[in-house]
């Protein structure tokens, strides 16, 4: 009798235990479930996996590529990887096509390295039921970064004196050459990075109208950079994911030094320049915000609020309170500083302080893979694919030959809701309007890349 006693003694102690350890965990994923949204079904739901990503310049696309990641590894999922002979990206300008794909990654779930769009090729690469995803900024902002960032690289933005972007507005053509090698960083951008014509002239809305519908067909969802938060909210609807699955640092953020403050008047010539680029972004802004009144205003701003508390929360267990933030000549480990693309622009960091603790839902690798930079992450995630892939492809040689099988594509992830929590009390949330001048909210604050 007493050894009955003993044993169910330990079971509620170890019970009590993993739900402690767990908490945070539920928690969270409880409340981002049950906010009785518009029209969002209930009952069990999975996890869609299949995602292409395309990652566009200057647009927080790179905290987006690593949430990708961190989300790929903890399901074990497969991301297309760039060879060697493409770098960190899928040899871009050129246009994507399936041989940019190291081989140990082909039947991938999710693809999300900088390439040149390509929906023929991408198609016959992912499973039929892929959602594609890409995100957009408003134009005035993104290239005064773009002709920060790349002055010492694009020819355009080379032959201006004194890197005056002022200058270069005052008369693009003087500088421009379309057939520079890094043109297209120079003009419409987006619009190059989607696999369209950054050379159209400004008068051809025919052609912006035609693109903008043919994006609109291709992508699921169009991220806009200044409601970063907002955005996601939409992404974990449209693929039934955990509010874990969307937290987030901000990634590859100059420091407000090497940034140039726009008048209207140096805006309304930006615009003008990239016309194809204004247009999409327009089409798109207005179309993110049609579907953020479908789903509830009040239910989005509920669920901003909870991610934003998670990534609070987080940001205290990684680093202890200390300044997270570092200029890349203060982060000793090397394998977490950032690129930086020139003598005028600084990229700001993460590091890690020595006494970080271990915590219920955030341990250091967590920590460490969340501030990761880009290049460092891919070469990480390439090497853990291919050691995967080398011992799968030796227990299979080791089968029967009757017994190998085709790879079967990972299926999605299953899970059922948790049973519905405490609702939280209506939370006040002014709304940033659609229109982009003016008052942003609090997720554009990032500095995107």
């Amino acid at each position: 009798m007493w050894q009955k006693k003993i044993f169910l003694f330990f079971v509620i102690i170890s019970t009590v235990s993993l739900l402690l350890h767990q908490g945070g965990h539920w928690n969270w994923n409880m409340k981002s479930f049950h906010f009785g949204c518009r029209a969002v079904p209930r009952g069990p739901r999975s996890k869609l996996t299949s995602v292409v990503f395309l990652k566009t310049h200057k647009t927080a696309s790179s905290t987006m590529q690593n949430l990708l990641f961190r989300f790929a590894e903890r399901h074990n999922l497969t991301v297309a990887l760039p060879i060697p002979g493409c770098g960190h990206q899928f040899c871009y300008p050129r246009t994507f096509t399936s041989h940019f794909v190291y081989p140990h990654n082909l039947s991938p779930n999710i693809i999300t390295n900088h390439m040149r769009f390509n929906k023929a090729d991408l198609q016959r690469l992912m499973p039929a039921n892929t959602t594609y995803i890409t995100i957009m900024r408003e134009p005035s902002s993104m290239f005064e970064s773009l002709f920060v960032y790349y002055s010492q690289y694009c020819q355009s933005f080379k032959r201006v004196p004194n890197a005056s972007l002022e200058a270069f507005l005052d008369n693009p053509w003087r500088y421009y050459r379309a057939e520079d090698k890094d043109s297209m960083y120079a003009r419409n951008t987006l619009t190059f990075d989607l696999g369209g014509d950054k050379d159209r002239p400004a008068k051809d809305e025919a052609y912006a109208k035609s693109f903008t519908a043919q994006v609109e067909k291709t992508f699921s969802l169009v991220m806009i950079s200044e409601y970063f938060d907002e955005s996601l909210v939409l992404l974990r609807h449209l693929l039934n994911w955990d509010l874990e699955d969307l937290v987030y640092f901000k990634l590859n953020m100059r420091t407000e030094s090497s940034k140039q403050s726009l008048n209207p008047q140096l805006s309304a010539k930006i615009r003008a320049w990239n016309s194809v680029d204004a247009y999409l972004f327009d089409h798109f802004n207005a179309s993110l915000w049609r579907q953020l009144s479908a789903l509830g205003l009040d239910c989005v701003g509920r669920e901003v609020q909870l991610l934003r508390q998670a990534q609070e929360k987080l940001m205290r267990t990684c680093f202890a309170g200390q300044t997270a933030l570092r200029s890349a000549a203060q982060i000793k480990n090397k394998d977490l500083r950032p690129w930086q693309p020139n003598g005028k622009v600084d990229i700001v960091g993460y590091e890690l302080p020595s006494n970080i603790s271990v915590g219920a839902w955030s341990p250091p690798d967590v920590c460490l893979k969340l501030i990761m930079p880009e290049i460092q992450y891919t070469k990480v995630l390439l090497r853990s694919q291919s050691i995967r892939y080398r011992r799968s492809y030796q227990y299979r040689a080791h089968l029967p030959q009757q017994a190998v099988r085709t790879v079967v594509r990972h299926p999605q992830i299953h899970r059922i809701d948790p049973k519905p929590a405490v609702v939280p009390a209506p939370v006040t949330k002014t709304t940033s309007s659609p229109k982009t001048s003016g008052t942003q909210s609090q997720s554009a604050m990032q500095e995107p890349h």
